[in-house]
């Protein structure tokens, strides 16, 4: 990443309330670039964006994507160079039980995002991001491809699924590459793994649960200990998006398309050897048993192929997943003993710029 690019440069984030967004937040910040956000209020103070104070440098318009005018004032008031779109409902679970909420935000939101540029002509960058899952899962032992097909038996990745098929329309109705010299926009989509590190604390996904178990010296409830996923610490994909979006606007048509930004092959690990790791570096009498009941279908085997980021970003994962996850319980002790969280989301992230030095 330049920071000599992003110093002045004027950026939106969707969804920076959230996780994944106000870790990105607080690192373009670093960066030195203007960071504007639209987002719903988060609800939580023990949130990273609350924990770090990231409303500090970032100027925030609170509102629901699901609504395009919102959306579209916010837009024009920031007049973005850049455009960050992390908003969604990202978990499987709550959206069996609420399709309808999970189809709005994830897909239509998309559509908002994109219909809004096309009337903003500062905009200049859209990376748009959905998910590992929004692939036609065959529970295949390889990773999956960018040109592999869409799907999701779930109505989470079917959103995810859809939400990448809205944003093909649009580049190839709007902002086709082929005229980039006449809109001079480019849109991408980009697809992590399963995303772990500090300040996470989502119902039903297993670092907050397990950290919650510990906090409240309880018992970890764990389901589906064979399931193999592409686990990586927040600070990759947000790497690859920030790498991604840098060359939106450098090498334009050349990147308007779809990336993996996942793990090295050998960190696709079951859920219950990460439990496991978790447990030996968590300590203090951590425990946890799994949990035989009944629960809606999450698919079994997921891994990405990130060799096409690899080649062409020149991207490639910076920790392993042992001193991912070692990062990950530093951040969650030092929540809970009352430390500078917003020192140690700063100190991790210069750790990690070290890391690819």
């Amino acid at each position: 990443m330049n920071p000599a690019f992003w110093s002045a440069k004027r950026v939106l984030v969707t969804g920076h309330t959230g996780f994944k967004g106000g870790w990105l937040a607080i690192w373009l910040n670093r960066l030195g670039a203007q960071v504007s956000g639209f987002a719903l209020p988060e609800p939580s103070a023990a949130s990273v964006f609350h924990a770090a104070k990231i409303d500090r440098d970032v100027a925030t318009t609170y509102g629901d994507i699901r609504n395009l005018e919102q959306f579209r004032d916010a837009l024009r008031a920031a007049q973005p160079e850049v455009v960050f779109h992390l908003a969604a409902q990202s978990l499987v679970r709550p959206s069996y039980e609420d399709p309808v909420g999970t189809y709005s935000t994830n897909v239509m939101g998309v559509v908002h995002v994109l219909e809004a540029v096309r009337t903003c002509e500062s905009v200049r960058a859209v990376v748009i991001v959905t998910s590992d899952k929004c692939y036609q899962n065959q529970e295949w032992s390889w990773g999956y491809r960018e040109n592999e097909p869409m799907g999701g038996f779930d109505p989470y990745s079917s959103s995810k699924g859809c939400a990448e098929l809205v944003a093909a329309a649009f580049r190839s109705s709007y902002f086709h590459p082929e005229s980039f010299k006449d809109h001079g926009v480019g849109i991408a989509t980009a697809r992590a793994g399963n995303v772990i590190g500090g300040g996470d604390w989502a119902k039903d996904r297993l670092i907050p649960d397990f950290m919650r178990s510990m906090i409240e010296a309880k018992e970890l409830l764990v389901r589906s200990p064979d399931a193999v996923r592409p686990w990586q610490h927040v600070l990759e994909p947000l790497s690859g998006y920030v790498e991604l979006a840098e060359q939106l606007i450098v090498s334009g048509p050349a990147v308007c398309e779809a990336w993996n930004f996942g793990p090295h092959d050998h960190d696709a690990r079951p859920v219950a050897w990460l439990v496991a790791q978790l447990t030996r570096l968590w300590g203090e009498n951590a425990r946890w048993r799994i949990d035989a009941a009944p629960h809606p279908h999450e698919a079994h085997y997921l891994k990405l192929d990130i060799s096409k980021a690899r080649a062409r970003l020149h991207w490639s994962p910076r920790w392993a997943l042992l001193e991912a996850l070692e990062k990950v319980v530093d951040w969650y002790r030092a929540q809970r003993d009352g430390h500078d969280m917003r020192n140690l989301c700063l100190a991790q992230i210069e750790a990690y710029e070290r890391a690819g030095v």
